[in-house]
């Protein structure tokens, strides 16, 4: 029995050694050791791109390996050491949770201020290793908390924005005051290397939208305080979570039509948000040559809504069916809003079809010839068709099985 039990221990010694488990899983010497080989860098040394290297994206790497020895490896701790701190203000939004998983793959720690409730960044902390994504409780009103969620970080990315006013938030504060006092704090601290503000294709200061025009105010404030930064104007974007494609299908599905505000021929140019934020991430890891530049994102098709919404169609597989609304008309609708929200002692819902400045501001949106664009960051956008929108079949009549097809349509008399 001995002599077996020696020639078990001799063939496998790591079976022997569980025992000093728990001083090994508390002990810090293996959570980052110098015996594993980084990812390196193969990026320009010019301005942070040098800093990024590859990480795991929320990949769990901690692995436990019997040869002689029990060992507790963590490679996430020692991939995500890019060097990149970056503050996402806006990250629990439907741009930032992308932003967010692209620096966590890229290595990069990503604090999260937020001013909702706990649950607001929970789905974040999935993106990255234990530790990598911070939440941090901030109030966009008050400095010295602002001041607080900047401190460690080297990169600041504003995401900030709304296309609707509410009780407590304003156009002008929300797309205005918060991007200036966010390049303000940014250019006192002093260790901020990188600036990131993402803006609105059609911004401008002669725009008849408030919204359009406080995105220009907000682009103005922080070139005037930081002007190295890199604005970037992003148009209609197109993802699970977006504010259109979802609104329409969630309308058409209830009331069996889709209103069409004004001339249904009006030209957009939507692009896909994960495209959206690999140009924040692309911006972050070039030589610099981003630095102080605007660039207008927006998708390789030009559409009109019409199309846009024909695209939605097919892929919910249902007839289509359009109500053309007159502007008029459909400022009459929105005007009540419009009118109480700011007046009111208490929360009036929010727009969902009928946004009056939304209506005011109706215009052809797409990129300027003469705009840097996607392919001056390296990226080839993709079409707004199949799997970017894939998430449409959630409203098909029969579940997201039914039929065989995209293309193919549920017939009006199925029950």
């Amino acid at each position: 029995m001995q002599s077996i039990a020696r020639r078990s221990r001799q063939q496998n010694p790591s079976l022997y050694s569980l025992r000093s488990l728990s001083s090994v899983a508390y002990s810090g010497q293996y959570c980052g050791g110098d015996d594993n080989q980084r990812y390196a860098s193969t990026l320009s040394t010019k301005g942070i791109g040098h800093l990024v290297r590859k990480g795991t994206g929320g990949r769990s790497s901690v692995s436990f390996h019997f040869a002689g020895n029990l060992r507790l490896r963590s490679d996430a701790f020692r991939e995500m050491e890019s060097g990149i701190v970056a503050t996402v203000f806006g990250a629990t939004g439907f741009l930032g949770r992308y932003v967010v998983q692209q620096l966590a793959k890229n290595g990069s720690q990503v604090l999260v201020p937020f001013r909702g409730s706990e649950d607001s960044h929970r789905h974040l902390k999935l993106m990255g290793d234990l530790g990598q994504i911070v939440p941090m409780k901030f109030d966009p009103r008050d400095e010295s908390s602002i001041k607080a969620v900047m401190a460690k970080a080297n990169v600041v990315i504003n995401l900030i924005g709304r296309e609707y006013e509410t009780r407590n938030y304003s156009f002008e504060e929300v797309n205005h005051s918060i991007p200036d006092a966010l390049a303000t704090i940014a250019k006192e601290h002093g260790g901020i290397m990188r600036f990131i503000q993402v803006s609105c294709l059609g911004a401008s200061a002669s725009s008849p939208s408030r919204f359009l025009k406080a995105k220009a105010a907000g682009e103005e404030s922080v070139l005037r305080e930081v002007p190295e930064a890199t604005i970037l104007r992003p148009a209609t974007m197109i993802g699970t979570e977006d504010r259109i494609l979802n609104r329409w299908a969630h309308f058409a599905k209830n009331y069996s039509f889709l209103p069409l505000i004004g001339d249904e021929s009006r030209k957009i140019q939507p692009v896909y948000v994960v495209d959206v934020a690999a140009a924040i991430v692309a911006a972050l890891k070039d030589d610099g040559g981003s630095m102080g530049k605007i660039y207008e994102l927006g998708g390789p098709e030009v559409l009109t809504f019409h199309e846009l919404a024909e695209i939605m169609y097919d892929m919910i597989r249902e007839w289509p069916r359009y109500v053309n609304v007159p502007l008029p008309i459909a400022k009459a609708f929105a005007t009540p809003r419009e009118l109480l929200v700011r007046r009111v002692p208490f929360p009036v819902p929010n727009p969902n079809i009928f946004n009056y400045d939304e209506i005011v501001g109706l215009k052809d949106t797409v990129v300027s010839e003469s705009a840097l664009t996607f392919a001056d960051l390296g990226i080839v956008p993709r079409k707004v068709r199949g799997y970017p929108v894939e998430y449409l079949i959630s409203y098909r009549k029969g579940g997201p099985q039914f039929g065989s097809t995209v293309s193919e349509k549920v017939s009006p008399d199925w029950p």
